[in-house]
């Protein structure tokens, strides 16, 4: 079995690396040579826009072909949909039809969706109502990464679209969502780091929390070892984003933010 017929599976979840082992070995069952790569299984629990932020930005340089398996599923064995998308040149997205696949797609171009009918997936087999990223989606994508075609494993269907939200310009700033707390506390906002560049250069902004309740002057920085230990400011991520950072320190803690708050950028 060439390469050709066993592309790249990703799985990008909230369930932690312990309950992704099974989902992986399930996978290796059904094709022994799948490859499969870890992105992360560390989504906080049920964060639907931060696991699909976080998945359109991991999964997106992957080559052509690649099958994404994203699973942050707080509605897991309800009503919502199972689905695969179909993006160009052979590229799959497997998961829950919550919107957390939706960014990528967009980003992508898919334009197909098929539902993953249980009875086709795992003919003659009972899933979990609670663990479906073992039971359902693995099997898919290991089917998939046989051959399989995804209308093999359901009918067409529509799907879900989430926009991951915008920063809104003001006359003072910017309003951001934060999207994205990282292991180190960094806080990743939604809005560009060029246009906080663009707007205010290297001088200090405000960061404005609460409804104008919270002013805290920062610097914008270039990197954290341009500051001293300590020093909240901000800078550019690794996303291109904007983000709020201390020195060897935490800023969501500081600060208490968490993933989906607005803040204020503004003028100093």
């Amino acid at each position: 079995m060439s390469s050709d017929t066993d592309p790249l599976i990703t799985l990008t979840t909230d369930i932690g690396w312990a309950y992704a082992a099974q989902m992986k070995g399930v996978i290796l069952s059904r094709n022994p040579r799948a490859r499969i790569i870890d992105l992360t299984h560390d989504v906080p629990p049920h964060q639907i826009l931060e696991g699909a932020f976080l998945l359109l930005h991991m999964a997106r340089p992957f080559p052509p072909g690649c099958i994404h398996v994203a699973v942050v599923d707080p509605g897991v064995g309800g009503s919502r949909e199972r689905i695969c998308l179909v993006g160009p040149q052979g590229t799959r997205l497997v998961g829950p039809d919550n919107g957390v696949l939706s960014p990528l797609a967009e980003i992508l171009g898919a334009r197909e969706a098929y539902r993953l009918d249980p009875g086709r997936v795992i003919p003659g087999e009972t899933p979990s109502a609670t663990f479906e990223g073992r039971d359902i989606f693995a099997p898919a994508a290991a089917r998939l990464s046989r051959g399989e075609s995804p209308e093999s494993l359901g009918p067409p269907v529509a799907w879900q679209r989430l926009k991951l939200p915008e920063p809104v310009a003001t006359s003072e700033g910017f309003e951001v969502t934060i999207l994205h707390v990282d292991r180190f506390g960094n806080c990743i906002t939604n809005v560009p780091m060029t246009a906080v560049r663009d707007r205010w250069g290297a001088s200090e902004i405000s960061v404005v929390l609460g409804a104008g309740r919270h002013r805290e002057r920062v610097p914008i920085a270039r990197t954290y070892s341009d500051l001293p230990l300590g020093t909240l400011a901000v800078l550019g991520s690794s996303f291109g984003l904007a983000e709020l950072s201390v020195n060897q320190g935490r800023a969501d803690e500081r600060l208490h933010l968490r993933p989906g708050e607005k803040i204020f950028l503004q003028g100093a």
